[in-house]
């Protein structure tokens, strides 16, 4: 909705559906209280069927389905997004509508970026390199993950962020878990901590992890470090139009693989960036998609050994025409917190 109209209406228990045909203009599902807002959006551009809180909104919704002659159609919804609540009711107003996954029927829609979106990416990533230079600045051995993820936050409001998307905080044993939710443990000295964390800017997103040293590491840390390293910028070098996305992850895998640590990297090596954190193309084994200029993906190998720790560098890039563009610019070699 966001990306075709440029509407960002908040959701509640009262449904909002955008309707987007091939032969007649949009219109859009929506309480009366949003239809001011949505009118100084879309101007005259999108027919509104707006409904009140008394008269509830099946019957407003039927109205739409029956001007936009939807009935026995084929409607492509959002699989990833659309709530039970929208579908059953959309499925009660046109029982004889088939519906259709719109990740399945169209994909790619928003899989290349233009330039005023890769713009908006650039600010994101700026404010989240910013924020993340400006915490590692300060002494961060005994706060907690918690402390040290709420003093991230801090400094991505302070650096201009819309919103902060996420932040992941993990250190020592915790950071052998990609997703863990940081906790009360404090941060030590010898451990790594890993900082994965992305930032909303003009409703485009940033997607960057670093692992850092707390103080003096020992060899078989660095030795991770290394290998997850030089998985990133082999995976880079294999980005160019044309090569299948899963390349790019056979790329990396083979680096991690030939040091011994293959059943240590869990998760796929990237995936989409734009107005959603995971969006196509997917950086996988198995996806035969070629790359083309405009694509905008993360490169995230990892390796991540129970007991020990966890390794993570991601940078975000932007396929161009002779190539790749690294978007992210803060440091890979391993850096030292205090």
């Amino acid at each position: 909705m966001r990306y075709l109209s440029g509407l960002t209406l908040s959701m509640s228990e009262r449904p909002v559906v955008a309707f987007f045909l091939s032969d007649r203009r949009p219109a859009v599902l929506l309480p009366m209280l949003e239809r001011g807002r949505a009118e100084d959006v879309v101007a005259d551009g999108v027919d509104l069927f707006s409904y009140s809180d008394e008269d509830g909104y099946q019957g407003a919704l039927q109205r739409a389905i029956d001007a936009l002659a939807l009935d026995g159609k084929r409607c492509a919804v959002e699989y990833l997004h659309m709530r039970a609540l929208e579908l059953r009711a959309l499925e009660r107003a046109a029982p004889e509508t088939v519906f259709l996954s719109l990740e399945e029927t169209l994909p790619g829609l928003r899989i290349s970026k233009d330039s005023r979106e890769i713009s908006a990416m650039r600010r994101a990533i700026s404010i989240t390199e910013e924020a993340l230079h400006a915490l590692v600045a300060k002494p961060l051995i005994g706060l907690t993950e918690r402390e040290i993820a709420a003093r991230l936050e801090q400094e991505m409001k302070r650096a201009g962020a819309d919103a902060v998307a996420f932040v992941i905080v993990v250190a020592g044993p915790n950071s052998a878990d990609p997703h863990k939710e940081p906790s009360e443990r404090p941060v030590q000295v010898g451990e790594f901590l890993t900082i994965d964390c992305g930032v909303a800017k003009d409703g485009y997103l940033s997607d960057i992890t670093r692992t850092f040293a707390l103080g003096d590491i020992d060899d078989r840390l660095r030795l991770m470090y290394d290998v997850v390293l030089r998985a990133n910028a082999a995976a880079k070098a294999a980005v160019k139009p044309g090569v299948a996305a899963q390349e790019v992850d056979r790329a990396a895998r083979k680096v991690i693989d030939e040091a011994g640590y293959g059943e240590y990297f869990v998760h796929r090596t990237g995936h989409g960036l734009g107005i959603e954190v995971h969006e196509p193309p997917y950086i996988v084994e198995g996806n035969a998609q070629r790359l083309k200029p405009g694509m905008v993906f993360t490169v995230e190998p990892g390796v991540y050994v129970r007991g020990l720790g966890g390794v993570r560098i991601e940078d975000n890039v932007v396929v161009i025409e002779d190539g790749v563009e690294c978007l992210t610019t803060f440091p890979r070699d391993l850096m030292v917190v205090s």
